[in-house]
């Protein structure tokens, strides 16, 4: 190219930003070559300015009429036409047939707003202002046109979904959990759904309305080494090594299952899994990959053959999951049995040619020739669904304001189901992550391809609404891992390194209004997390939007060092003091993290690494100090941070702070409860440390039976209700 001033001017059309603010506060320029390339992923011509144009101008063209269009009730139904200065206005009308299939009619004259076609502008019209939420169609009629021009009408409330109770400024509590980490005498060496009702119970006995899990998305079934929540192979469906085998209806009709399991060596093989203190994943998928088949045989036989209820239950929810849930099956299927062939099939990009996609003849032909295996993982999916539904029920039951609260991760594994048979949604020349800052001064490149914003628009945001619904059941609030994603993400070209990316910018109004609308249709609360750099623009619209931010209590420092009082967090907030990419509460007092990061290589400069343990010495004497101030700090307890360990009373003086404070919301960890000391994950490690396999110290039957942590949710429970006040 000639120069630079197209390229930057398509990429601002296109919403790629050609600069922006760094962690440091500094102005930094993106590279025209990521630029480019980010064009090129997104499907324009860039090998000239006038290929370049040309291509713009041709894809950015705006319709007569906009496939969709998103409105917050209240807001004008004003609908944009464009339309060329000939055509007359009294030619056109219209209709609109409801979500709820009301039909509307008129005559676009009729309701003129403004014509400005002839500055270049376009037509406006009006539409009634009080039609209801919904996905409406809206179809506007020209004489001697055969079809009409159509587009999608969305309107949505003002912001999201919140229970009566946070309405009323309830304060409540919870727990968060690594489900795959829970502990029972019973499981299969994972915390499954069974196991996830005994907590949920548990917790509501104790005063708790809520228990939060990390992503429970799809993974690899034939891959079960492929561990990571936040690198799914499906965002839309679960992971089946979450199903409570022993549950199964078919469990109890099948003899052959139960003296396989039955049987010493299976018996030994259970105790084996179970009493390891790190979930090993293949041995699990296993053991329950060698008894499931011979339910789904059982069901076969019992229910699909008679065609009973059960089998009628299994038969809609396969029509109602549609292509995703053949796509998922199909993925699952096929991977499983070629990975008897290649061991080393870890995903689609390293199957034979003629299976990297599922439209490929091949791939037909196998789901044909296979078609009781891909049935087989269509009834896992529905195992596990029904098996959610039935914890999501008790904690109803059981009168938690929430229940369950889920984690919907930023994206896909460039390898899965999603990838494999996606057909234009996602961006796979692309990866999402994050530029350099502090902590990471290299950035993060997560290997997860985005959506394509222009296919959003182009498909009425359609990807976007189905993958909110297959989260937003079964639970009663969900997180948004990286919310900010939904106003920009740092897209950076495959094979390029952190460094080398940009932001691009989504249509964040839009879709914090289909979020809105989703949930109050699921009566869902959302959660979104926020940490990091936050751009000013998003603050105000994520709290206008209903969603709640995320407090971490570490992260809340003022320009002195100190720590804010939790008593002035925003209450449409969650507070916490750990997550899952930090050290435990143990941890991070001790200085475990950095030295376990020093001994991975982490933190090759040794200055820098004596930085951050002043740092911690620093951060952990003005939190002694905030304590102190507030109350908190226990009778007996030093004030010098360098002489004071990190024991029960601290912690649970450190939990009673935060539960004090202002946030409608308050999630604790159990791992804290149980003054464990190692780290679920560790951020920028791989094959360094185990990540997404440590399980809890102990069972949970132990946890809520110790008399200090029956103690403890008293006093959370009795500290919130005072601070509801």
């Amino acid at each position: 190219m000639k120069n630079d001033q197209v390229l930057k001017q398509v990429a601002d059309m296109v919403g790629i930003a050609d600069n922006y603010v760094s962690a440091w506060g500094d102005e930094a320029q993106v590279d025209s070559d990521t630029i480019r390339r980010l064009l090129a992923a997104l499907g324009y011509d860039t090998k000239s300015d006038e290929a370049l144009l040309e291509s713009a101008n041709k894809k950015l063209r705006p319709d007569v009429l906009a496939p969709v269009k998103v409105v917050r009730r209240g807001e004008p139904m004003h609908i944009e036409m464009h339309l060329g200065q000939s055509a007359r206005i009294s030619d056109f009308s219209w209709r609109l047939e409801t979500e709820q299939g009301e039909v509307l009619e008129g005559w676009l004259q009729s309701q003129l707003v403004s014509d400005e076609r002839a500055e270049g502008g376009t037509l406006v019209f009006a539409l009634p202002d009080d039609l209801v939420w919904g996905y409406h169609k809206l179809e506007v009629f020209r004489k001697r046109r055969k079809s009409p021009f159509e587009m999608t009408l969305i309107v949505a409330p003002e912001s999201c979904y919140k229970q009566d109770d946070l309405n009323s400024n309830k304060k409540l509590w919870g727990t968060s959990v690594q489900l795959y980490s829970i502990r029972t005498n019973h499981n299969w060496g994972i915390g499954d759904f069974g196991d996830l009702k005994q907590l949920v119970a548990d917790v509501a006995a104790r005063g708790g309305d809520f228990v939060g899990l990390n992503p429970i998305h799809s993974l690899f079934p034939a891959n079960p080494e492929g561990a990571s929540p936040y690198s799914p192979s499906s965002r839309r469906w679960l992971n089946l090594m979450y199903i409570d085998v022993s549950s199964v209806t078919e469990f109890a009709q099948c003899d052959e299952a139960q003296q396989l399991v039955g049987s010493p060596e299976f018996q030994q093989r259970l105790n084996e899994a179970r009493n390891t203190n790190w979930v090993n994943y293949s041995e699990v998928s296993c053991l329950k990959m060698a008894v499931l088949p011979l339910l789904f045989k059982t069901f076969s036989e019992r229910h699909l053959e008679k065609s009973t209820a059960r089998a009628q239950q299994f038969l809609q929810f396969v029509e109602d999951g549609g292509e995703s849930l053949l796509h998922q099956a199909a993925f699952d299927a096929l991977h499983a049995e070629l990975k008897k062939e290649y061991d080393s099939a870890w995903g689609w990009p390293v199957f034979p040619e003629q299976y990297r996609h599922f439209d490929n003849a091949a791939v037909q032909t196998f789901i044909k020739k296979n078609y009781e295996q891909v049935q087989l993982f269509m009834y896992l999916q529905w195992l596990a669904d029904a098996q959610l539904a039935e914890v999501n029920e008790l904690a109803e039951e059981k009168g938690m304001v929430i229940g369950l609260y889920r984690d919907l991760a930023v994206g896909v594994c460039d390898s899965g189901s999603e990838t494999w048979a996606d057909h234009g949604a996602l961006c796979q020349d692309v990866s999402v992550g994050a530029p350099p800052d502090i902590l990471g001064p290299l950035g993060q490149n997560w290997g997860l391809p985005p959506l394509n914003p222009e296919v959003l628009k182009e498909r009425a945001y359609e990807p976007f609404i189905q993958l909110l619904r297959a989260n937003m059941r079964s639970c009663g609030a969900l997180r948004i891992d990286h919310v900010l994603g939904l106003l920009r993400l740092w897209w950076i070209p495959k094979g390029e390194s952190a460094q080398d990316g940009a932001y691009m910018y989504y249509p964040v109004e839009d879709m914090m209004s289909i979020l809105a609308l989703e949930s109050h249709r699921y009566q869902c609360t959302v959660i979104g997390e926020d940490l990091g750099t936050v751009p000013d623009e998003i603050v105000d619209k994520l709290a206008t939007a209903g969603i709640h931010s995320y407090k971490v209590f570490f992260f809340e420092t003022a320009e002195d060092g100190g720590f804010y009082s939790p008593k002035h967090y925003a209450d449409q907030s969650m507070s916490a003091l750990c997550t899952h990419d930090m050290p435990t509460l143990r941890g991070f007092w001790h200085c475990d993290d950095l030295k376990m990061g020093e001994e991975l290589g982490l933190y090759p400069n040794q200055e820098q690494l004596a930085g951050l343990f002043d740092s911690r010495a620093e951060s952990k004497q003005k939190i002694l100090d905030s304590l102190a101030w507030h109350g908190y700090l226990p009778e007996g307890v030093g004030h010098n941070a360098a002489y004071v360990p990190m024991d029960q009373q601290l912690s649970e003086a450190m939990q009673l702070h935060l539960a004090a404070g202002s946030s409608a919301l308050l999630s604790l960890q159990l791992e804290d409860w149980l003054e464990m000391d190692k780290p679920v994950n560790i951020p920028g490690t791989v094959d360094e440390y185990p990540n997404w396999r440590r399980k809890l110290s102990t069972t949970l039957d132990d946890i809520f039976t110790r008399q200090n942590i029956v103690d403890l949710t008293r006093r959370l429970t009795e500290t919130r209700a005072e601070a509801s006040k």
